[in-house]
C-alpha cells in the first residue's frame, strides 16, 4: 500500500532531521550535550527523546522524534476534522523546544508531523503539518526580520501564497486569548496539507514543503542565537525572562494541540512536557515600567509585516 511507503519515508526524514537538528544546536552551544532517552508507548509506537540540560546557551530543551499508532484518533486529533473520529491512526514527527539561558536569545519552537488515519473500506485520508515560531524577550527587529525571510524562505519555491497564509495562520495559532496577546512574533503555521496549489492529491509536493520547513529552522534560529547569545545581562533582565516564560507555560497547557494530542494518546509525559521552560514566574497584575525595553515587547505581539519595511 503506497501510504505504508509513504510512513517509511517520511520517518527516515524524521530521524535524519532530528540528528541534523541536535548537531547544530549543540555546535552553537559550544558546550552542552543532548542525552538520549528511548522510550516505548504501550498502545503502540514509541519515540527517542534528547534533552539538553544546562549548556552554555541552552538552559533546558529537547528534540524529539515519535511514531505512535493506535486503533482511535484522539479528541484533539479531530476536533476540527470531526469525519476522522473512529479511525485508526498513525502519527510521527519531531518537535523542539529551546529555553535558552540569555534573555537576549529568544524562546524557539519547531514541528513537523504526518498523520494517517485509516478505516476498513475506505481510502486512507493522510496530510502534514508543522511550522516554526520565535518567541523573544527583550526583541532585535533585525531578528524578527531575518526569522520571517527564512519563514518565507522555506516555502516560496511551493507557491506564491504559502507564506502569508501559513504566516496568518501562525499568528491565529500562537495567540493566547485570555492574554489578548501573541505568544512571540509567529513564524509558519500549516495542517492538512495534502494536495498541490491546483488542489490535487499530491503526496511529493506536500512532503517536499514540509521537509523545507523542518530544514530552515536551523537557517532560521542559528545566527540569531550566535549574534545573541554573549550579550551580558543581570537580575531584571532574568526576572522578566522568567515572567514571560510564564505565558509559554500557560499556552501549551491552555491551548497547544500537540501537547494535547500526547496526553490524549497516552504519550510518554516527561518527552511532552519537555516543552516547559525550567524555571518560569507569575507576578500578580505585573505591569512594566513605560519607555522601558521591558514594556517595548508588548509592540511585538500584535501581529505585524514584518517583511513590509516601509
Amino acid at each position: 500500500m503506497k501510504e505504508e511507503r509513504y510512513l517509511e519515508r517520511v520517518k527516515a526524514f524524521f530521524m535524519q532531521l532530528q540528528d541534523d537538528i541536535c548537531a547544530g544546536v549543540t555546535a552553537v552551544d559550544g558546550s552542552g550535550a543532548f542525552v538520549e532517552d528511548d522510550w516505548e508507548r504501550e498502545e503502540g509506537g514509541g519515540g527517542r527523546s534528547r534533552v539538553m540540560r544546562h549548556g552554555k546557551v541552552i538552559e533546558q530543551g529537547g528534540v524529539n522524534y515519535s511514531h505512535v499508532y493506535g486503533a482511535q484518533m484522539p479528541a484533539s486529533a479531530t476536533a476540527h476534522r470531526p469525519e476522522l473520529a473512529g479511525r485508526s491512526f498513525h502519527a510521527c514527527g519531531v518537535s523542539l523546544v529551546l529555553h535558552p539561558h540569555n534573555p537576549y536569545v529568544p524562546t524557539s519552537h519547531a514541528n513537523v508531523r504526518f498523520f494517517i488515519a485509516e478505516k476498513p473500506g475506505e481510502a486512507p485520508v493522510w496530510w502534514f503539518g508543522g511550522g516554526f515560531d520565535l518567541t523573544p524577550f527583550y526583541p532585535f527587529k533585525d531578528d524578527v526580520v531575518h526569522w520571517h525571510e527564512m519563514s518565507r524562505a522555506a516555502v516560496a519555491p511551493f507557491g506564491d501564497d504559502y507564506y502569508h497564509r501559513y504566516k496568518s495562520w501562525c499568528d491565529d495559532y500562537f495567540y493566547l486569548k485570555h492574554r489578548n496577546e501573541t505568544r512571540g512574533v509567529g513564524g509558519l503555521f500549516f495542517d492538512d496539507l495534502n494536495t498541490n496549489p491546483a488542489g490535487e492529491l499530491d503526496f511529493e509536493h506536500a512532503f517536499a514543503l514540509m521537509r523545507s520547513v523542518g530544514e530552515h529552522y536551523l537557517k532560521a534560529w542559528t545566527p540569531i542565537a550566535e549574534k545573541r547569545k554573549e550579550l551580558p545581562f543581570g537580575e531584571r533582565e532574568r526576572e522578566f525572562q522568567l515572567y514571560r516564560r510564564g505565558r509559554y507555560v500557560e499556552f501549551n497547557l491552555v491551548y497547544d494541540r500537540g501537547t494535547l494530542f500526547g496526553l490524549q494518546t497516552g504519550g510518554r509525559t516527561e518527552s511532552i512536557l519537555m516543552s516547559m521552560p525550567p524555571l518560569a514566574r507569575w507576578e500578580y497584575a505585573y505591569e512594566p515600567r513605560p519607555g522601558t525595553a521591558e514594556a517595548e515587547l508588548e509592540y511585538y505581539l500584535k501581529p505585524r509585516d514584518w517583511l513590509n519595511r516601509k
